[in-house]
């Protein structure tokens, strides 16, 4: 397995990544996916993409380095996805590997993520790779500019 980080304009994203991304976000359109990573790259986000031997992108990692009070430096992972026919073969376990080695290169102090409390599977293999459940996150609604009232 080989495992590639992505710069935005590479057509690998759209080619490769995004059909394996859209498992885990079936809203993202090649356009919305666009728009997102170049406003985000900024930010800091980045994609990972895992390549079988045969050449086929079986998983992808979108994240990022976050310096706040809490942590002091990690690395967020935004998205964590194995395509579905290739689950259970290890390319979960290999990108976790992959994005602990880039969070120790920069300094960090943790890796974390946050997942839908309905993902019972992806509980079950973030505990399996020695992932703690640390907190609640809690989340509100805000109206957008065409729900305004």
């Amino acid at each position: 397995m080989k495992i590639i980080d992505l710069e935005p304009g590479d057509p690998r994203l759209e080619g490769d990544l995004l059909p394996v991304l859209s498992e885990l976000r079936p809203h993202l359109t090649p356009e919305l996916f666009r728009e997102v990573y170049e406003g985000g790259y900024a930010q800091g986000l980045r994609f990972s993409a895992a390549y079988a031997d045969d050449g086929r992108c079986v998983g992808a990692a979108g994240w990022r380095i976050v310096v706040n009070t809490s942590s002091l430096r990690k690395l967020y992972v935004d998205d964590l996805v194995t395509a579905a026919a290739d689950r259970s073969a290890g390319v979960g376990h290999a990108l976790i590997a992959h994005l602990e080695g880039r969070a120790r290169a920069a300094g960090c102090h943790e890796l974390n993520l946050d997942s839908g409390t309905h993902r019972t599977g992806a509980h079950r293999f973030y505990l399996r790779e020695r992932f703690d459940i640390m907190a609640f996150h809690f989340t509100r609604p805000l109206a957008g500019p065409d729900q305004a009232s």
